[in-house]
């Protein structure tokens, strides 16, 4: 795990009455190990068993090409059947699953092999659009800034919500996230390849809370509506209407998870005629009603 996670345990160690969490590094046969940054990070040898509260299990480049050694799974067999809890980050998640640690579990993953850990592992409900997932004494996260987010979870989990949001304070975490949110931004899964589209989605955004017709994103960027809807699909591969309709959705799902304003009022700012259709829109989208999120967001992890 990179130092920004576990600054996370650090700073909770200042915040807290007393220091609660001390954190050491291990690896197969202990020494110096260079990460792929370049830089070394002085380990300890694994020696089974060792008794610790938390195991936390890194990840690598790419678990397809990667095969876990036999010693190393028998450790971390009988290593995490010992602890408190368990942590697979991002890619780490493969190392668990191959020790047989995920078989009736939820789990995710980075986002690009979760569909692989699915294929392989079919005993593992892989949830590929999950920030982190809780699992009784497992916590799977998916990749990069997921993991702060997860280590944020885990001190909350153990100091309380006043604790953690001091520490996502001093991580300048602009939101603790919690890890029912999704991976992905319907932004960045748009990818427009022009910047006058891009115009045109930034637009769109900033004016959610009103309708948007196609003739105004389309007078916006200086096209004709039929020119702005072929090169609108033509570069993101959604009608405007869908698009835009993403774009509410997104909106309304964060409204819901980080704030307490009702579901009218949310329903209202995002530009949906009332709750109902709020609704309706999010039993297409996600397939689940905005209360579920609302309810999923709130829940403390593990």
């Amino acid at each position: 795990m990179g130092s920004s996670r576990w600054r996370a345990a650090s700073y909770a160690n200042l915040v807290a009455p007393e220091p609660f969490y001390s954190i050491e590094n291990f690896s197969p046969a202990g020494g110096l190990v260079r990460s792929s940054l370049g830089f070394a990070v002085d380990t300890r040898p694994l020696e089974a068993p060792r008794l610790a509260d938390t195991w936390i299990i890194i990840g690598v480049n790419d678990p397809r090409v990667s095969e876990t050694p036999p010693d190393v799974l028998e450790f971390v067999r009988q290593a995490c059947a010992q602890a408190r809890r368990t942590v697979g980050l991002c890619t780490g998640g493969f190392v668990l699953a191959e020790a047989g640690l995920l078989a009736g579990r939820r789990a995710t993953t980075h986002w690009a092999y979760a569909k692989d850990m699915q294929q392989r592992y079919a005993d593992i409900a892989v949830e590929d659009d999950r920030i982190y997932i809780v699992d009784g004494s497992i916590w799977t996260s998916a990749g990069m800034t997921a993991a702060l987010d997860l280590a944020v979870g885990m001190v909350e989990k153990d100091l309380g919500a006043d604790v953690a949001r001091s520490v996502a304070h001093k991580l300048v975490m602009h939101q603790h996230r919690s890890g029912g949110q999704s991976q992905h931004s319907e932004m960045l899964d748009l990818a427009p390849k022009s910047d006058r589209i891009q115009s045109a989605l930034n637009y769109a955004r900033s004016h959610l809370n009103r309708p948007i017709s196609v003739e105004e994103l389309a007078d916006f960027v200086h096209l004709s509506p039929r020119q702005f809807t072929r090169v609108f699909t033509a570069e993101t591969g959604q009608s405007p209407a869908k698009a835009i309709e993403g774009l509410r959705l997104e909106a309304a799902r964060l409204m819901i998870e980080q704030s307490r304003h009702s579901l009218e009022v949310v329903a209202r700012e995002v530009g949906f005629r009332d709750r109902r259709h709020l609704r309706e829109a999010f039993m297409r989208g996600f397939g689940v009603p905005p209360q579920a999120v609302r309810r999923d967001a709130r829940r403390v992890p593990g």
